[in-house]
């Protein structure tokens, strides 16, 4: 089977098999069903990589009933412990646990490290040597990477974590944590979901109902039409401009960025849309990854919007134990004598920030120009913070009316291309061709290509232009109900049977009709699945 959700075998064999199967079972059999399709669905698309899989599950089931039997231990421990024994217990357990955390940590971020990192580190080493005129190394790492490694490793180090901090207690049953790390929709692209979010309701999910059903049918639509209608029409031009530079012009490099942002968005939220309407189907509710994103004001909100549950993993999981870890607060010490409390505070925050966002940016990828876009993003959002108070005070001294629509919209567009800036080094192949692409932008930009029928050219015609065009204000429109509270799909639900049935045939006919397949188009496989 394809690894891609949008494939015909996944969509119209695999699914509606799963969900058939799901609701024909008795109600204690619903989460085994679950677990036995997740296995099969990555053994199909994986085959034999399914052993990191296990080997994950099994060593964090192991290592979360370890540290559960010593936080028993310890408590009984301190229960029996003299006042002055209870210090020296309480941090004998917690070493013993933190070998364990530690051990699981460097099993899974070393693995992911030697995947996907080896083969980068090892060129960029040898371009060292060949820097100081010392002999190359002759280093080759090929390995096969398993389909959504980084998405379910970060999920068994939060429920990990989660143990360790007594947050959760370490469950005993093994068939849950599998089908919470498994999962069939969510394993390829997220979302990362916590152990309070998923892991209870999956392996207890509510009885299959008609509304569910429908629900989740609605958002699945949704997502294709993203998929196939937008990000893939877009993806011709874009391969033209970034990877076979069939031009030079700066407006046409800016416009390959935006269309590379607008790919992005709709394919990533377009998939996150058949995972969730799929974990809808099959009586899951998946925390959202997408909020709106281009309705954000800064560039801080749109981090907020935009795969919120990666954010909220490195905030949780790295942010805020860099920030209370001893250095950093020894540091912040150091520097509140010299410079005071806001610079003190604003500083030892920077540093944190700074490493979230270096493994924000490694994250997707091996190459200098990820680490150049986390650096991006770093840059703009320290500075955000530093001129916002210069900010405020200039808008209140101009008499700016900043919430008013037009200086609304003015942030919207002035945060969605600089989110573009950003894309165009993330989607180039390596940091040098981005920026030459950067430098052809500002140095060579013209409208003459927008306006002579270059743009014409690049695998886009007036026919693409327009459908995209459409599907766009589709998309436009369901955000802006959304962002004003309203759902859409419960809406559509409440109106008459024929008005319900013309709106999903429509949908349908839409994408069979405009969707970006067949000749002259080759399939793209998912963008984040590499991820």
């Amino acid at each position: 089977m394809e690894a891609s959700l949008f494939s015909l075998p996944f969509l119209l064999l695999f699914l509606p098999a799963v969900v058939v199967l799901f609701a024909l079972a008795p109600a204690r059999w619903r989460g085994p069903v679950l677990l036995g399709a997740s296995y099969i669905f990555y053994w199909m698309i994986s085959g034999k990589l399914l052993v990191y899989l296990l080997v994950s599950t099994l060593s964090v089931h192991c290592a979360a009933l370890w540290l559960g039997l010593l936080q028993k231990r310890q408590k009984a421990r301190l229960q029996q412990a003299q006042r002055d024994e209870k210090k020296k217990l309480r941090v004998l357990f917690r070493h013993q646990q933190r070998r364990i955390v530690l051990a699981i940590a460097v099993l899974h971020i070393g693995t992911l490290a030697v995947l996907k990192y080896s083969s980068f580190l090892a060129g960029n080493l040898n371009s060292l040597l060949t820097l100081l005129h010392w002999p190359a190394l002759s280093l080759s790492f090929r390995f096969a990477v398993p389909l959504g490694i980084s998405f379910f490793s970060l999920q068994a180090l939060s429920y990990l974590l989660d143990v360790y901090h007594e947050k959760i207690p370490a469950d005993t049953h093994l068939g849950r944590l599998a089908l919470f790390l498994a999962f069939f929709p969510q394993i390829v692209e997220g979302p990362i979901c916590r152990w309070q979010q998923t892991a209870c309701q999956l392996w207890q999910p509510e009885a299959p109902s008609f509304q569910r059903l429908t629900l989740g049918i609605q958002r699945i639509l949704l997502g294709i039409m993203k998929k196939v209608v937008i990000a893939d029409r877009l993806n011709l031009f874009i391969q033209n401009l970034f990877d076979r530079q069939l031009s030079d012009n700066g407006a046409l490099i800016a416009l390959a960025a935006l269309f590379y942002t607008c790919q992005l968005y709709m394919e990533f939220s377009g998939s996150l849309d058949v995972v969730c309407g799929s974990a809808e189907m099959l009586g899951v509710t998946m925390p959202e990854n997408f909020r709106q994103p281009f309705f954000s004001r800064t560039i801080s909100e749109f981090w907020q919007r935009w795969h919120i549950t990666l954010g909220t993993w490195f905030k949780d999981y790295l942010f805020y134990p860099l920030s209370m870890s001893a250095p950093l607060k020894l540091l912040t010490r150091h520097f509140r004598r010299k410079w005071g409390t806001h610079a003190s505070s604003l500083l030892s925050g920077a540093m944190a920030l700074l490493v979230v966002w270096c493994c924000n940016g490694l994250w997707h990828g091996a190459g200098w120009h990820y680490l150049f876009f986390g650096l991006f993003h770093f840059t703009l959002i320290l500075g955000g913070s530093l001129i916002a108070p210069l900010g405020t005070r200039l808008t209140a001294t101009l008499k700016i009316p900043v919430d008013k629509l037009p200086w609304r919209l003015f942030q919207m567009i002035r945060t969605t291309l600089l989110v573009a800036l950003g894309e165009l080094f993330f989607r180039a192949n390596g940091l040098a061709l981005g920026l030459k692409l950067f430098t052809q932008m500002i140095g060579n930009f013209s409208l003459t290509p927008l306006l002579d029928g270059t743009v014409l050219t690049l695998g886009m015609d007036l026919h693409d232009f327009f459908i995209v065009a459409i599907a766009l204000w589709i998309v436009l429109v369901y955000s802006v109900m959304k962002e004003r509270g309203k759902d859409p799909r419960q809406l559509l639900t409440q109106r008459r049977i024929a008005v319900r049935w013309a709106v999903y045939y429509g949908l349908i006919l839409f994408i069979v009709i405009f969707g970006a397949y067949g000749s002259g188009y080759v399939p793209v496989d998912p963008i984040y699945a590499n991820f």
